[in-house]
């Protein structure tokens, strides 16, 4: 008796589904072989860390066979107001924007405007003949040019040129460390620069490592040089390339770099845990821009806006009867271009084509099967696509977490039962 009133509540609790999500076909979890009581789990787990006071609330969804089974919203959107989390809120998703950036370029590859193996300053000419940072034993005496606190270090010139393929897996070296970290402050991007203003000035910034040597991540400057190259190979800017090749036909009517002034009420709040529990995070909007266009991590969405984008990569690149990419090339960009046994590289988990790839659940005591791929964001944000099982999750919350993203992927996977 439990178990089935539990399956008619969850069936019936997508009746309060959003607009946004009106093209998402639902279903009941017994009907795509996963447990509805099963998936309570994942409301448990959500709500152990509001009571923990980690995040003031969250929004869940898991679809598996191209049906969503689980949409709900927990706690509330801030701690001021606290207004209760509605299911179509909107969430700063940071660095899940970059597989965002990652289709774009990958649709360019398939029309032939680009290629992997292109060197970056194929499109953007001050990007040939970089250097790459050394680093010295001892700290170099302060100067005018030169702060006392940062890396001491020396150029070589690059072996190669950095490709796109590069920037895709985190491989470039470019703004990935400490040193290209602290001379890219001297280089600072301001507030009303665009694409094509500032990224030209990052090829004056040393490389942290040799093009391919390791994987470091680089947490902006790889995605905005993508961003910049899509701008240039397509003719659009990179906001109306995301909006009329992957948002509008998508249905992704919520996602944007800034949201419109009737949105701005669902913005969640982001906080930072400290000491003294949950604090509001300084200017959290820091990378919303209406000039600059920040495939790295600019973009703010809604759990049904990217589950439209996951569901797409799921089922080989088409959605709702749209073919965005062709499945060999959506197999290409989550195969393990990076692989773990790369310096830098977690085990287990290999790094395709904007995306992290699991390569080796096993050795890496990860819940998602070999080949599932996707990726995070700073503020606590998290999706991933398994293609053995046929599942897409997203988990969206604005305080960063990380130990909810593998507590998540459990109560995920562990639903399925058939």
């Amino acid at each position: 008796m439990k178990s089935k009133f539990l399956r008619n509540a969850a069936f019936l609790a997508f009746v309060t589904v959003p607009l946004t999500a009106a093209a998402l076909q639902m279903a009941k979890p017994e009907d795509v072989g996963l447990s509805s009581e099963r998936l309570q789990r994942i409301n448990q787990m959500i709500q152990r860390h509001i009571d923990s006071q980690d995040v003031t609330g969250a929004v869940t969804l898991v679809a598996r066979r191209g049906r969503v089974v689980h949409l709900e919203a927990q706690g509330v959107m801030d701690l001021d107001s606290k207004k209760p989390m509605p299911k179509d809120a909107i969430f700063r998703i940071a660095s899940m924007s970059k597989p965002v950036a990652g289709v774009a370029i990958m649709m360019l590859l398939e029309e032939g405007k680009l290629t992997l193996l292109d060197p970056v300053s194929k499109f953007i000419p001050q990007f040939k003949g970089m250097k790459v940072a050394v680093a010295q034993p001892a700290p170099a005496p302060p100067s005018a040019d030169n702060n006392a606190a940062d890396p001491a270090f020396y150029t070589v010139p690059a072996t190669r040129e950095i490709t796109i393929r590069d920037l895709l897996t985190h491989t470039s070296g470019l703004v990935s460390g400490p040193i290209s970290t602290a001379e890219q402050r001297k280089i600072a991007r301001q507030p009303n620069e665009t694409l094509a203003e500032f990224i030209p000035r990052l090829a004056a910034t040393p490389l942290e490592f040799q093009p391919g040597s390791r994987w470091s991540y680089s947490p902006l400057a790889a995605f905005d040089t993508l961003g910049r190259i899509v701008e240039i190979a397509s003719g659009q800017s990179f906001d109306q390339f995301l909006r009329t090749r992957l948002f509008d036909p998508l249905g992704m009517n919520d996602t944007s770099f800034y949201p419109a002034e009737a949105l701005m009420p669902r913005v969640v709040g982001s906080y930072q845990k400290t000491e003294k529990g949950l604090q509001p995070r300084q200017n959290p909007n820091f990378l919303s821009s209406r000039t600059y266009f920040s495939g790295g991590g600019g973009l703010m969405s809604t759990a049904p806006d990217y589950a439209q984008f996951a569901l797409m990569l799921a089922n080989g690149g088409e959605w709702n009867g749209k073919r965005f990419l062709s499945p060999r090339t959506v197999a290409l960009m989550a195969s393990v271009h990076a692989s773990d046994t790369l310096p830098g590289r977690r085990t287990g988990e290999g790094f395709g084509l904007s995306v992290r790839v699991i390569q080796d659940s096993v050795g890496g005591n990860i819940r998602i099967s070999n080949g599932g791929f996707g990726w995070s964001g700073a503020f606590g944000t998290h999706f991933w696509v398994d293609p053995k099982e046929k599942i897409a999750a997203i988990l969206m919350i604005q305080t960063p977490i990380n130990a909810m993203r593998p507590e998540f992927e459990n109560a995920v996977m562990q639903s399925i039962i058939e």
